[in-house]
């Protein structure tokens, strides 16, 4: 038997992630000669010491189409794990667990949290590899994470359907897609689907911009309008408040984006917010369709299914040729790695100057701005 690798899905679910598992089981044990050790419920597994049985190979039939994680998943991390109302640092259980079983490396599969919980288990000596998934495709450094097209998918087809019923109630129809720092998947999905209005994170949007878009196209007849909005989406004059806010309590840039970051905190609900503003400005009902973990279940597209394989096998390769602490990811069209430390504490925005943002503005998409504002500096067709 060649080398014991564990391996772990853990943070917040994505369609793929079983296509994950099966292509790390298959190549790690037919290829490799490895022993998979699989931990169940994410970190709780490694720091508890629950396993599950992934030999013989049956545990892998019929699951490269499944949504989910067989392997089940959570929320908890080591270093900050629940312990009653509080939280407590099981970092050393997890250690000890690695350490148990004999563990020559161990692979985590996950989101932009689980990347930086795994960087913090490298710094304390385990010899650890990633994998990155997320719905809303907010970790740096990889063209696309798993769950990403899946999620896509779903959240085009749900703003195609709102498209009909909009039309014929001749109301705002406002869609509320996953993005606290990132708009990868609204954009994607709003452009997808022709929204006329797609608000993200990264934009501040000014309303009466979006209210002189809509009263622009009642003007020409049309009595209806689809909007896609991040769940962090914000208008200016928000952002502008709590910038200001946080720099009265804070004496440098550190304490700032802390205090920016706990201020945000307090402000949600502001998609509802939007619908009734933009109701009372335009006389024209409005309705809210939140998808939230709608988009993160369900039957993986092809492309996931293909991504996720393929950074399986990579990592199983980073294995065995003893490249730990990386995360396995697909950079410019090519299977990659790159540092944890490099990824960890990190998001994903999209930068002002993407093809994306380029691309709604030049087919006539509001994104809460004036038209000629300037977002981009040069032209970046990336996709």
């Amino acid at each position: 038997m060649g080398k014991r690798v564990g391996l772990l899905t853990a943070g917040s679910d994505s369609p793929g992630v079983n296509a994950a598992i099966r292509g790390f089981g298959k190549a790690a044990t037919s290829t490799y000669n490895m022993e998979v050790i699989a931990f169940r419920d994410g970190f709780n597994g490694l720091v508890e010491d629950l396993t599950f049985d992934l030999q013989g190979g049956s545990a892998y039939s019929g699951i490269l189409t499944h949504g989910g994680t067989i392997l089940g998943t959570s929320l908890n991390l080591p270093e900050a794990y629940p312990n009653g109302e509080s939280f407590s640092d099981r970092t050393q259980d997890a250690i000890a667990t690695y350490k148990r079983h004999g563990l020559d490396g161990l692979v985590c599969i996950g989101d932009k949290e689980v990347q930086t919980a795994a960087f913090k288990l490298s710094e304390a000596g385990l010899n650890v590899i990633s994998i990155p998934k997320a719905a809303d495709n907010d970790i740096p450094l990889t063209d696309k994470s798993i769950g990403f097209d899946s999620a896509r998918e779903i959240a085009t087809q749900a703003i195609d359907r709102l498209h009909t019923t909009a039309n014929a109630t001749h109301r705002i129809m406002i869609v509320e897609l996953l993005g606290n720092t990132a708009g990868w998947l609204t954009l994607g999905a709003g452009m997808a689907a022709g929204a006329d209005v797609i608000l993200i994170p990264e934009i501040p949007y000014d309303m009466d911009i979006i209210i002189e878009a809509i009263e622009d196209r009642k003007s020409k007849g049309r009595n209806f309008l689809l909007v896609a909005v991040a769940e962090r989406a914000r208008s200016k004059e928000l952002v502008d408040f709590m910038e200001a806010a946080a720099r009265r309590k804070a004496s440098n840039l550190e304490e700032k984006e802390k205090e920016l970051e706990r201020i945000e905190n307090n402000y949600s609900g502001q998609t509802m917010l939007l619908a009734r503003r933009l109701e009372d400005a335009t006389r024209l009902e409005t309705r809210i369709t939140i998808l939230g973990s709608l988009v993160r279940g369900g039957t993986p597209t092809a492309m996931d299914r293909l991504l996720a394989t393929q950074l399986a096998e990579w990592s199983v390769s980073m294995v065995e040729k003893g490249r730990f602490g990386r995360m396995a990811c697909r950079l410019n069209g090519a299977m990659n790695s790159v540092p944890l430390a490099e990824v960890a504490y990190k998001g994903k925005p999209i930068p002002p100057n993407h093809g994306w943002i380029r691309g709604a503005l030049q087919v006539g998409t509001c994104l809460g701005v004036a038209p000629g504002a300037k977002l981009f500096t040069e032209l970046d067709m990336e996709d």
